[in-house]
């Protein structure tokens, strides 16, 4: 499966901002930063890293120019969670793009919430266990 993804971002500080509080409810914390000194074109661009403890596993990349939008899904061990990185991610300055919520369309026990990041990325918090 995935070992790590990217992101990337033309407003570095506030996106970092953004993924250390949207991402704390689902257990993420800041686990790595650095400046691409080796990059001859680019010799200040900064990058981090978010995950669980020890692991890199969610990348923010600063770029010059904005890349095209993605989406990201994150792993949440319950409803509550999936919630509270909503409230997080709206209070860090994401948009709303999904109210935490069931969505059968994708299966039975699918509990998601979406906001959009400081780049226009479409990010999420889906936990797939069924209703307490």
């Amino acid at each position: 499966m995935i070992d790590h993804l990217s992101t990337y971002a033309t407003g570095y500080a506030a996106t970092k901002s953004f993924y250390e509080a949207a991402l704390h409810p689902l257990g993420y914390s800041l686990q790595h930063e650095m400046v691409t000194s080796w990059d001859e074109d680019f010799p200040d661009r900064r990058i981090c890293a978010f995950g669980p403890p020890g692991k890199s596993a969610f990348w923010v990349i600063e770029v010059k120019q904005p890349a095209s939008p993605r989406h990201v899904a994150f792993s949440a061990p319950d409803r509550s969670s999936v919630a509270t990185f909503h409230e997080a991610a709206l209070r860090a300055g994401g948009k709303d793009h999904g109210s935490p919520g069931p969505r059968p369309m994708y299966h039975e026990h699918y509990f998601g919430a979406f906001v959009i990041d400081p780049d226009g990325n479409n990010v999420e918090a889906v936990c797939h266990s069924p209703a307490p």
